[in-house]
Formats: structure tokens, C-alpha cells, sequence
């Protein structure tokens, strides 16, 4: 099986590459240099000579803040890219796995959101990964789109690095704690997609549809920021003395976020027998390997 993976340098393609390593597959990564997916005349090209056997599409624009100045952008890469890429799926029929967000949720539920459960996203990221998901479901049957939340990992810009940085440049930091998520390990996640690939040949009925995955447990902002320097002090680089609670309205920010957006994850785990690791598990490992 070919898997080809779009988006390969972020913190999530980076993270697939790495779980490529032990997989049989042989797997295609491409940057945003050598596809951009809002182009298609370069996406048919890159299907007919790749032809690949499955697609993950781990491309996104992901600055929520920016996102609000720069909407073209957001819906572009969050809606009309992977709309392109399910219709080249769809040609060669083959299956696409995309990957959303919690941010397609208002967070007004206070109890972990269930796949089926409405969707209201409060800003202009949120609605084109919302836009994004009806693309790839309208247009490809054989999908997998996997909501995710609070993705952090080794690679590119994330809360655990931004946190890691300010704590050996700092002595205090104030962070939120009135927002309640689950953080995901960017290893993890890439493992369950994989693990998805591999279970999918061996079911009769495949069940294509939308799915959530993130660490096991609720948490906020500031207990994730304090569980981090926890971890981070046992290699004596941190010049962070105190970690302050704040409120939201205390730190304005140009996109609202959802002030809960835990994922509920039974469903991959009834379809596929797959069962998130609890949050603090995959961020002591990476900070670790951050920090070693």
C-alpha cells in the first residue's frame, strides 16, 4: 500500500514520517513546496505519477489568531485544498484521511462532544476546517476525517515549545484557565491514523465517517502549561518561577476560543480499537525529547 502524506513538514506530518519508519508501507511525504493543494492542476499530476493507494492530508493553515486577518488564506488551505484533494480521491477511488478540529465547536456543551453533535465555530478557522469536513464528506465516500485537539509535538509551532521557550526566558508567565480541552500528542495521533490504514483491509463493511481522537482527560490551558514545566524541571534549564491563572477576558485574543472542547472518543475506539493514552503520558515523553 502507497500512502501519500500532504503537509509533511508540520508538527503532525513530521510526526507520520517518524511512524512511517515502522510501517511495511511505502510512504510518499510532500511539503508545501511540492504540493499545494489548493493547485489542481498539480494535484492531478502528483496522483497520476504517484499514484498512491490512500491519502493523508495533514496541510492546514493553523494560526487560529491570524486566521481572523487573513480568512482567504484559512479557506483556502482548510476548505478548498482538501475539497480538491477528495476530488482526486474520489477519481482514483481511493480512501482520504483528513484531519479537523474541536474548533468546529462553540464549546457550550460542558461535557465531551460526540461526532454527531452540532457544530457552531466561533471564528474564521474554526469555519473553514468546518467547511473543510462537508467538502470531504459531499465529495469522497471513502473518508476518514479525524477531529483532533490541543495538537502539540517535537516539530513546528505549538503551546508545549512556545511554553518551553518563555520558561527559560522568564520568571513568570500568566496563562488561561478557564478554557477545558484534552491534549494530543502529535506521536500519537500519527499512531492511531496508522493504525486506522492497517485495520481498514481487514474489515468486510469499512466504516468511513467522521471520528474524534485526543488525550485521555480534561485539563485547561494553565494546568497543561504547569503539567509542562513540571516535566521541564527536571533538566534544569527553566528560569520560570511561577505560572499565574488567568482569566480569558484577561488575555483578549482576535479569535474566540471554545471554552470546552473535550472530544468524546468511544467511537474510534468501538470501529477501530483504538483508545487515546492519557494526555500527560505523551507530553513527559516529549518534553523529554525536546529537553534531552
Amino acid at each position: 500500500m502507497k500512502i501519500m502524506i500532504t503537509g509533511s513538514t508540520g508538527q503532525l506530518g513530521s510526526a507520520l514520517l517518524r511512524q512511517a519508519k515502522d510501517s511495511p508501507e511505502s510512504v510518499i511525504g510532500l511539503t508545501h513546496r511540492q504540493l499545494d493543494i489548493t493547485d489542481t492542476a498539480r494535484l492531478e499530476k502528483v496522483f497520476a505519477d504517484r499514484q498512491p493507494a490512500v491519502v493523508i492530508n495533514a496541510a492546514a493553515y493553523t494560526d487560529v489568531d491570524r486566521a481572523e486577518q487573513e480568512p482567504h488564506r484559512a479557506f483556502a488551505a482548510n476548505a478548498k485544498g482538501p475539497s480538491h484533494l477528495a476530488a482526486c480521491c474520489a477519481k482514483y477511488d481511493i480512501p482520504l484521511v483528513h484531519i479537523s478540529t474541536d474548533y468546529v465547536f462553540d464549546g457550550t456543551k460542558n461535557s465531551p462532544y460526540l461526532e454527531a453533535d452540532p457544530i457552531a465555530p466561533l471564528g474564521i478557522y474554526g469555519q473553514s476546517k468546518a467547511d473543510g469536513e462537508h467538502a470531504v464528506r459531499t465529495v469522497c465516500e471513502k473518508h476518514v476525517i479525524l477531529r483532533t485537539a490541543w495538537l502539540y509535538g517535537v516539530d513546528g509551532r505549538n503551546f508545549v515549545r512556545t511554553m518551553l521557550k518563555l520558561g527559560r526566558e522568564r520568571e513568570s508567565v500568566r496563562v488561561v484557565s478557564d478554557q477545558h480541552g484534552s491534549p494530543t500528542c502529535a506521536d500519537d495521533l500519527a499512531a492511531a491514523i496508522f493504525d486506522i490504514l492497517h485495520r481498514i483491509p481487514r474489515k468486510k463493511i469499512i466504516p468511513w465517517g467522521t471520528y474524534h481522537f485526543n488525550g485521555k482527560g480534561v485539563t485547561t490551558w494553565y494546568e497543561f502549561a504547569d503539567a509542562i514545566f513540571d516535566y521541564a524541571r527536571r533538566f534544569g534549564q527553566m528560569r520560570l518561577q511561577q505560572v499565574e491563572s488567568i482569566t480569558t477576558a484577561e488575555y483578549p485574543t482576535p479569535a474566540r476560543r471554545p471554552p470546552y472542547s473535550v472530544l468524546d472518543c468511544a467511537k474510534i475506539h468501538a470501529n477501530f480499537g483504538i483508545a487515546p493514552a492519557p494526555w500527560r503520558q505523551g507530553l513527559e515523553q516529549t518534553v523529554e525529547r525536546l529537553m534531552g
